[in-house]
């Protein structure tokens, strides 16, 4: 099971004091104790800008990915194929290629890198990655728990690698009951491969009965 750190110094503002971009407040630390609390209370941290300070954010509508909903078109199956999944075995690995700075749009910054690294260290963060002939070739990763799998960025370097990782976290997740998948913002990307939203409200009351049940046993 993941280590609890010691108790969050922090009080986060209720979230539905966000604005209309679904930032709640800026500032903070992210402390594993900081980042877990964020996101028991329904919040995700991102730098307002690269190297910036924390804002933490509660979008409205939120996107998830239904677990059922998942569009695996026959091309993707047979991509399936093509790679070897593993889980955890290169975190850092996965989070330096989504932080690579030449990506457009890019967020994830140095103490965001060290923060996620740490908490995979306690067994709160985690990787599935896409491997091909023994190299790293594309992966996702996210914050897992109880039933919650926040992901927060995915990266390929061989075609569909990236979402034959989120093929792979779908089965995963499918080994329990009450699962949330949450992708916080739908892209057209992201609805290409079935994602959906839901309002503030029907989120949180997800994510509490998400959050209460046991981590998957690929993640414990």
């Amino acid at each position: 099971m993941p280590a609890e750190p010691p108790p969050c110094e922090w009080q986060f503002p209720p979230v539905d004091l966000a604005d209309e971009s679904g930032l709640v407040s800026v500032g903070a630390d992210l402390q594993p104790a900081t980042v877990l609390q964020g996101y028991r209370s329904g919040l995700f941290p991102m730098p307002i800008r690269p190297g910036g300070p924390i804002g933490w954010w509660s979008p409205d509508p939120r996107a998830i990915l239904e677990l059922d909903d998942l569009k695996v078109r026959r091309s993707l199956r047979q991509s399936c194929g093509r790679y070897e999944i593993r889980v955890d075995t290169d975190f850092t690995g996965v989070i330096e290629a989504c932080a690579d700075p030449t990506r457009p749009d890019g967020w994830i910054d140095d103490q965001m890198r060290r923060a996620y690294i740490e908490l995979n260290r306690l067994g709160w963060a985690h990787s599935v990655e896409t491997w091909r002939e023994d190299r790293l070739v594309g992966g996702l990763y996210g914050i897992n728990i109880g039933g919650l799998f926040a992901g927060e960025s995915m990266f390929h370097r061989e075609r569909d690698a990236s979402k034959v990782a989120l093929v792979a976290l779908v089965e995963i997740l499918r080994a329990g009951r009450n699962r949330l998948l949450d992708v916080q913002w739908r892209t057209p990307h992201l609805v290409s491969l079935g994602v959906t939203e839901l309002s503030r409200s029907d989120y949180l009351e997800r994510l509490r009965t998400a959050q209460a049940g046991p981590h998957p046993p690929m993640f414990a």
